[in-house]
């Protein structure tokens, strides 16, 4: 069965708009899981824009499930990781002006950089996965690096207009799925996917977790967030 993530920076970027100590995400993260989710997904960006180190710290204290931290690939990052002890660090791409993240790791430029920080994050007690974009080579050079698994960026499927085009990022999905399959990595995917689009995600039996926010977050503004979360899981589930 695939387990769903729910990825709460959206609640501390409605937080962070006004400088106030509200909505708490770590609240927000309380409700996520009441709500029957399967784990947690916080991206602490090196610019602070949404979440914070408190928020991080707070989150590793309180949530029951699986706390999921996004991160670089920086050293600041790794000692927070260490220090913190998520039960799975994901390591993505980040600059500063991007609005989210906008694609997936270059892994195989980056090996000789990640394959060290991935060894000291495992000697560390914490699970790996790498984000990366649905390519053979970048597969193929995450195991090289070490991962324990990957998330697959679906973030081209999602935002993909004409029939066509959506049925060719899905077989690259496809694709990179049956390589990461073959490299014995655990499979995830996220990014952009919504109510309307995951249904064909999770029908790829491979795929074990789906990593959600901003359409989970946003639904909420109209039903709440567990009636959200409670849509999203039906759907999944």
């Amino acid at each position: 069965m695939v387990r769903l993530g729910v990825n709460i920076d959206h609640v501390a970027t409605l937080r962070q708009a006004r400088g106030a100590k509200y909505p708490d995400p770590v609240t927000a993260a309380g409700m996520v899981e009441l709500a029957g989710a399967d784990g947690i997904v916080a991206h602490l960006r090196e610019d602070r824009r949404h979440m914070q180190d408190r928020d991080i710290r707070l989150l590793r204290e309180v949530i029951q499930t699986q706390l999921n931290l996004e991160m670089a690939a920086t050293e600041e990052m790794v000692r927070i990781a260490l220090s913190v002890k998520p039960d799975v660090v994901t390591l993505v791409p980040e600059k500063r002006e991007e609005l989210t993240t906008e694609g997936g790791l270059d892994v195989v430029k980056q090996l000789k950089i990640l394959s060290p920080i991935v060894a000291r994050l495992q000697a560390g007690g914490i699970g790996v996965s790498l984000f990366v974009d649905p390519r053979r080579d970048q597969i193929k050079a995450s195991k090289g690096a070490g991962a324990n698994a990957i998330e697959i960026h679906t973030g081209r499927y999602c935002h993909a207009k004409a029939s066509q085009g959506i049925e060719a990022e899905y077989r690259q999905i496809i694709d990179a799925v049956q390589e990461a399959s073959s490299q014995n990595l655990r499979i995830a995917a996220g990014h952009g996917l919504h109510y309307h689009n995951i249904q064909r995600i999770v029908d790829i039996q491979e795929v074990e977790e789906l990593n959600i926010g901003h359409s989970i977050v946003a639904r909420s503004v109209f039903v709440g967030l567990d009636q959200a979360i409670r849509e999203m899981l039906a759907l999944i589930k």
